[in-house]
């Protein structure tokens, strides 16, 4: 047998093993009926409700829950769809703007029992480990330690002597296109009807993209670059490598290396119609700090990794104090309100060596509304003038 053939056969049982295990996650989770199922509907529900049971939609629906859930199943059985359209608003995040496309309560039931009964199950299984967000048991925190650990792992073979290459990608949502999602689809799940309802929930978009609020969308985002992750690892063999939807990040020890890693995953991302945002695109040395997910990272000559948060977050968090005192003083926020904002605050800093600038801020918190507080009730009890 020559090498060619061996490759080949080689190639063969690999294919085999992996149409093994897609018929096995197809027949647990590909399942159109247990999609519909009256408990699946019913579990998504409670799920959806979450966080949101103040909302008068959401109380409305749990006011006729069997009736709701009934007609969903008719419609979904007959193949009709169930999306009525979207609430449009926009969010202004430090400078930029985000046009967020949220679904109905009645649509979102059925998106979440599509993502955690079928999409989540079966896209998951050839996802890389280290791509986690959106996932159960993974998140910016499991990524802040993954990065962690690819760092000391690195230092431990070259030292410092190596770099980080950032890369983000431009607009990423909205310029999703929609075929490649359906061929992966195809491809994953045999269920005609499961293949249906992703059109459906995907054509609602218009010719490309994806809605920022969906929770279908979010699994298809993950997915979407899932080749250009298999590259990189695989073919590139950057062990150091992490994405974060749209943010990644490979560590080696080359810098020509890197650069032509980026000319390669250049030509991948225009195969699936990803651009890449030229201006957010670093390449740093290892002994210099960078930031990534808004954290700031630095290798020390020790091998230790040290986290510090960014400074432009302790900018826009004094700023953010200081006017919703005023809008206390006007009586149009409540103590409950700003102590979410706190507690938001505490929790960023959870896991960082930050501890001064932590201090600082928690200090102009006390100042600007623990005192006050402190006063006005003791003026209600008869102990101040």
């Amino acid at each position: 047998m020559t090498s060619s053939e061996r490759h080949e056969a080689r190639f063969q049982r690999r294919r085999k093993a992996r149409k093994a295990k897609r018929d096995v996650l197809n027949k647990k989770y590909g399942n159109f009926n247990n999609i519909i199922a009256f408990e699946s509907l019913y579990n998504s529900f409670y799920q959806c409700k979450k966080s949101v049971g103040w909302k008068a939609s959401t109380q409305k629906y749990e006011a006729h829950i069997l009736e709701n859930i009934y007609k969903a199943r008719r419609l979904l059985r007959n193949g009709d769809s169930v999306f009525k359209g979207f609430f449009e608003f926009t969010l202004r995040e430090r400078g930029k703007v985000r046009n967020i496309k949220s679904v109905h309560i009645s649509e979102r039931v059925v998106l979440k029992s599509l993502n955690q009964n079928c999409l989540i199950p079966i896209i998951s299984n050839s996802l890389i480990y280290y791509n986690g967000a959106s996932l159960y048991r993974k998140g910016i925190s499991f990524h802040q330690k993954a990065i962690v650990k690819h760092l000391t792992d690195f230092y431990r073979k070259r030292g410092r002597d190596g770099y980080i290459l950032l890369i983000d990608y431009h607009s990423y949502f909205e310029n999703i296109l929609h075929e490649p999602i359906y061929k992966d689809m195809e491809k994953k799940i045999y269920d005609k009807r499961i293949i249906n309802l992703i059109h459906q929930t995907v054509d609602v978009y218009g010719e490309k993209g994806l809605g920022l609020g969906s929770e279908t969308n979010q699994t298809f985002a993950i997915n979407y670059p899932n080749k250009i992750d298999h590259y990189i690892t695989e073919v590139l063999r950057i062990k150091g490598y992490g994405r974060y939807m749209d943010d990644s990040y490979l560590i080696h020890e080359s810098k020509e290396y890197l650069q032509y890693c980026l000319q390669e995953i250049s030509k991948k991302c225009t195969e699936v119609g990803i651009e890449l945002n030229e201006k957010k695109i670093r390449l740093v040395k290892l002994t210099h700090s960078f930031t990534f997910l808004k954290t700031q990272y630095n290798l020390s000559t020790t091998g230790k990794v040290v986290r510090r948060v960014e400074r432009a977050y302790v900018t826009r968090n004094r700023r953010k104090f200081k006017k919703l005192k005023k809008l206390y003083d006007l009586g149009k926020l409540n103590i409950d309100m700003i102590n979410t904002a706190y507690q938001s605050m505490r929790g960023y800093f959870k896991g960082k060596n930050s501890r001064k600038t932590q201090y600082r801020l928690e200090k102009l918190y006390h100042d600007l509304f623990m005192i006050p507080i402190m006063v006005d009730n003791m003026k209600k009890i008869g102990l101040a003038a």
